[in-house]
């Protein structure tokens, strides 16, 4: 199998033994999941299931972010508990998942049930001289890290632009230098706290995923990655965190997905511009709303439009008539080298479709993109 290496910046030959370790970062249930989470968690299951039908074993964590400054200031509006309003956000995040027929993952940590090892990992970064403490705040300073940027490639106009729109403040003046990212923070009064050697506080956002993967899958993951405005700051900081502690590579293929948009600008929380797979599977079938997602390559950012689910509809019809067909070709392997070549989906389904077309019984090959005729 061939994966793009958001790192190196082209394609590489995925290292695939017999386990195979990834990480893909989760949600911060602050508010509904959607379809531009859904297709970066359909990419590492699209990911899953063809590692697995080639022989080898995965383990995907997928973490929950449930301590976070989107989340308690989402909780503090309405009034309820952090922990209570993560509940219900996962609890919709689940149904959904379910609906996209997406594999179960071998495990989904939370970052509060992590507070020790996430401690554990400052300390560490600490003790070695690589982090700083200024009223209760512990930073990580990028200057002792020689490779930062390794992952985004960046410039340092660019890096603090990003950090700025993704809470990094780098205005902070109690940074050494403003790209400094935040490891521990003292915490507000109506904020949940944790007593650390600097004092009671919470984690900042990067550690914590650097400690659950840790802990999870080991010091060198096979494959870590989620949507492409995670580049940077987060992962990039996760890798100079990791590293700076374990000091060996933190991971082997950083596998970015595109970003998905409506009416020419990208969904997001804060803009409300979202499309739900709860909602559209009101409208269609959960496997149409699968096969509408798996008509994009993972790693390009692209538009929804209404059609695409009345395509996949159709598309699934047409899949489906073949069912009675006792005639069969190569088409299961056809589909195995799309994947195999940088997960290319739409390859694969224009694959089955001639298949389709021709008469031929699709349904192994449709399988294997899980979706069950």
């Amino acid at each position: 199998m061939k994966l793009f290496d958001s790192a190196r910046g082209e394609v590489h030959d995925l290292d695939a033994g017999p386990m195979i370790t990834m990480y893909s970062c989760g949600i911060t249930p602050y508010d509904a999941a959607h379809l531009g989470h859904a297709f970066v968690y359909l990419t590492f299951d699209i990911l899953q299931r063809r590692l697995r039908d080639a022989g080898s074993e995965t383990r995907c964590v997928r973490n929950v972010t449930d301590v976070d400054d989107d989340l308690l200031r989402k909780a503090r509006e309405l009034g309820i508990h952090y922990l209570d309003l993560a509940a219900q956000e996962m609890a919709k995040f689940d149904y959904d998942m379910a609906l996209l027929n997406l594999l179960p993952v071998y495990s989904e940590p939370r970052a509060t049930g992590a507070i020790a090892e996430i401690l554990t990992l400052i300390g560490a970064t600490f003790d070695k001289g690589l982090a700083y403490e200024v009223e209760g705040y512990v930073y990580f300073e990028v200057a002792k890290f020689p490779r930062f940027g390794q992952v985004s490639h960046e410039s340092r106009s660019r890096m603090l632009e990003l950090a700025a729109q993704h809470g990094g403040r780098p205005e902070d003046p109690r940074k050494r230098d403003p790209l400094d990212f935040v490891l521990w923070q003292p915490s507000l009064e109506d904020e949940p706290a944790w007593e650390s050697r600097w004092g009671a506080g919470r984690p900042g956002w990067h550690i914590e995923c650097s400690a659950l993967a840790l802990r999870d899958l080991g010091e060198t993951l096979d494959v870590h990655g989620g949507g492409r405005d995670l580049v940077f700051p987060h992962h990039e900081c996760e890798a100079a965190q990791s590293e700076s502690v374990t000091g060996v590579p933190f991971v082997r293929t950083w596998l970015h997905v595109g970003l998905v948009g409506l009416d020419g600008i990208k969904m997001s929380k804060s803009l409300g511009n979202l499309v739900f797979v709860s909602d559209l599977a009101k409208k269609s079938e959960p496997a149409a709303v699968r096969l509408a997602l798996l008509a994009h390559h993972y790693r390009f950012d692209w538009q929804w439009r209404d059609e695409d689910l009345t395509t996949a509809q159709s598309r699934l019809s047409t899949w489906r008539s073949t069912q009675g067909s006792t005639r069969t070709d190569d088409i299961l392997d056809q589909v195995r080298v799309a994947l195999d070549n940088d997960l290319d989906t739409p390859s694969a389904l224009a694959a089955i479709d001639v298949a389709a077309q021709c008469g031929f019984n699709v349904s192994h090959a449709a399988a294997l993109l899980g979706v069950t005729l």
